[in-house]
């Protein structure tokens, strides 16, 4: 199934501004977030479709690409950005992506593909050749079967690497040493040092121009992609650049309200429940979230709400809490259509 509009999904127009996008984003990432939906699959999934649109559409960068190659620009198949290669078409069929951006042409089986080569050498032998020389440049026929192609040098191309980051590092941003090896066998091993910016997230690519896959005479290296993954933390979740923070309190804290200490990204800072603050509720802490590269606002914290009841009742707590009780607390379900 392709895509959905980034635009669509956030429902904003193509011209909307970047505060307009957060907003659009913070709206429907609190109505869909799994908190406000356990268990359903379709809001799960709904949540994930607005997180993957924010995170190109929240980014000038990936936005412009996103705009000018659509879901090509920023990883989805041919064009800049993409990746060139195999993959599954919309039926199920074996495709090729072009990296010089032509049509996507399904090869059924070996015999398509031999009988594709051929033509495509016959037009080399005629000074063209096209995009066929980008998939077939350095095949050869194999036990004298299928038609064997001069040698030519090796294109540069670029390269991906992952790395593992601890949710503190890609948060707050780190350096590291890499070792680099040549995967095809030529050219010598290279370290080098990598600044990773803070408010990376996962799956974020960094790209370190001119060290990916060296070229044939003539031509420039590729670049190399760092693909960030990164570690889950003990208590803090990390949505755009919002962090949340499930906050247990005890019934007389919520009921009656209180001063908590909790952590954040800064440091640890005491927390004002209100009286009457329902399990569930999100109490914010604006500005205390991840602050991402590029000069961006950060973003905030919530303090989840989860009230904790006593697990064993003393009994004088038990004698206050049915005397309570028989002074008429209400009935939180009266009006909910039951």
């Amino acid at each position: 199934m392709p895509e959905r509009d980034y635009y669509e999904v956030l429902g904003v127009p193509r011209t909307a501004s970047a505060d307009e996008i957060k907003r659009a984003y913070r709206k429907l990432a609190k109505q869909y977030h799994p908190d406000r939906n356990p268990g359903n699959k379709s809001a799960e999934a709904r949540f994930r479709e607005v997180q993957a649109a924010y995170d190109v559409l929240g980014d000038a960068e990936k936005r412009r690409a996103y705009d000018q190659w659509g879901h090509a620009g920023v990883g989805g198949g041919g064009g800049p950005g993409g990746a060139a290669g195999w993959r599954a078409g919309p039926s199920g069929e074996r495709v090729y992506t072009w990296r010089s951006g032509g049509p996507d042409i399904p090869i059924e089986d070996l015999d398509d593909l031999i009988g594709a080569f051929a033509r495509a050498r016959q037009g080399r032998r005629g000074g063209g050749g096209g995009i066929f020389e980008e998939l077939f440049g350095g095949f050869r026929g194999r036990g004298g079967r299928g038609v064997q192609a001069e040698e030519e040098p090796p294109g540069s191309r670029d390269i991906e690497h992952e790395i593992e980051l601890t949710f503190d590092q890609a948060v707050r941003g780190t350096t590291l040493d890499l070792r680099l090896t040549p995967t095809d066998g030529h050219g010598h091993s290279e370290n080098i040092r990598v600044k990773i910016p803070a408010g990376v997230a996962d799956g974020q690519r960094i790209r370190v121009k001119g060290k990916g896959q060296p070229g044939g005479p003539g031509m420039p290296p590729g670049d190399l992609y760092i693909v960030t993954r990164v570690a889950p933390h003990p208590y803090f979740r990390r949505l755009g650049n919002d962090i949340y923070l499930d906050l247990p309190l005890t019934i007389s804290e919520a009921t009656l309200g209180a001063k908590v200490s909790i952590p954040t990204l800064a440091g640890p800072t005491v927390l004002t429940i209100p009286p009457g603050t329902p399990s569930g509720a999100k109490l914010r802490l604006k500005g205390k979230g991840v602050t991402p590269a590029g000069g961006k606002p950060p973003g905030d914290q919530y303090a989840v709400v989860r009230i904790v009841p006593p697990k064993n009742l003393t009994p004088r707590q038990r004698e206050l809490l049915e005397q309570f009780r028989e002074t008429g607390e209400g009935n939180p379900r009266e009006n909910l259509g039951w």
